[in-house]
């Protein structure tokens, strides 16, 4: 079982656990805009990865917390190096998972939104070739200008490319497109340059940060970087804290209003 020590302290069986996960933020409701939300994993040195993967930091209850988080998302946004890092191939719902969402009025399972910002991304990726959902590229125009054009269509064949900025990714302008498909539920998975990217920009709504009781030490970078932020746009309220296994499970979600 995992425990909840904040808010109201208990034990949750698993059936509990899917229902704290796959409630729709209140916050949300009270928003009434796109919620982006975020899910991390750090060691307690602040490592985000290890030996290259941020997979290898968790265990399994954080998969089945970075699942329960993922399954309930309009859209998976997801950064180019961690597509590449990570792969993304294939379903990325179990067959029960895509059946809760059919009958909670969703499709059965999310798009990937992948943002390039130099469209360096091969076609054959197994994101693309086994992908159940066409997924989404978002990218900038100087990089649709300086990418060979043979290139362009040949992901063009295997995605819908969507301009997103000039030169500089525009969070509002990601969150805009894709509000405008009806994906209301933004879920992004990394990596740090994108999270540091929409913090710097006040865009982040929700992270849910999984601290491991693992000490790395090494030179495994932060879960983000970019552009510092200010107390103005960065300051979260702690809402959640699971635990299981020496693991914490915290979530932050930025003030409404």
């Amino acid at each position: 079982m995992i425990e909840r020590l904040f808010p109201r302290p208990a034990l949750l069986s698993g059936a509990d656990l899917d229902q704290e996960l796959l409630a729709p933020p209140s916050e949300h409701r009270m928003a009434g805009r796109p919620w982006v939300s975020f899910d991390f994993i750090s060691s307690l040195d602040g490592a985000a990865t290890l030996d290259g993967l941020s997979g290898k930091l968790g265990n399994a209850w954080d998969l089945r917390v970075f699942s329960l988080l993922r399954q309930s998302a309009d859209v998976i946004l997801v950064g180019a190096a961690t597509i590449r890092a990570e792969g993304y191939g294939g379903e990325l719902l179990s067959a029960a998972a895509q059946q809760w969402r059919l009958e909670n009025w969703l499709a059965a399972h999310p798009p990937v939104a992948i943002v390039s910002g130099s469209l360096n991304l091969d076609p054959a990726l197994e994101v693309f070739t086994q992908a159940p959902v066409r997924p989404l590229i978002l990218t900038l125009e100087s990089a649709l200008t300086a990418s060979e054009p043979d290139h362009v269509a040949a992901l063009a064949e295997v995605a819908e490319i969507i301009t997103v900025g000039t030169d500089v990714l525009d969070p509002e302008l990601v969150i805009s497109v894709l509000a405008a498909r009806n994906y209301q539920r933004i879920h992004s998975e990394g990596g740090p340059t994108l999270l540091g990217t929409f913090a710097a920009a006040g865009k982040v709504d929700e992270l849910n940060l999984t601290v491991s009781p693992l000490l790395v030490s090494g030179r495994a970078g932060r879960i983000a970087h970019g552009p510092e932020t200010s107390a103005a746009t960065s300051t979260m309220e702690l809402t959640r804290i699971l635990k299981a296994e020496s693991m914490l499970f915290l979530r932050y979600v930025r003030p409404v209003g």
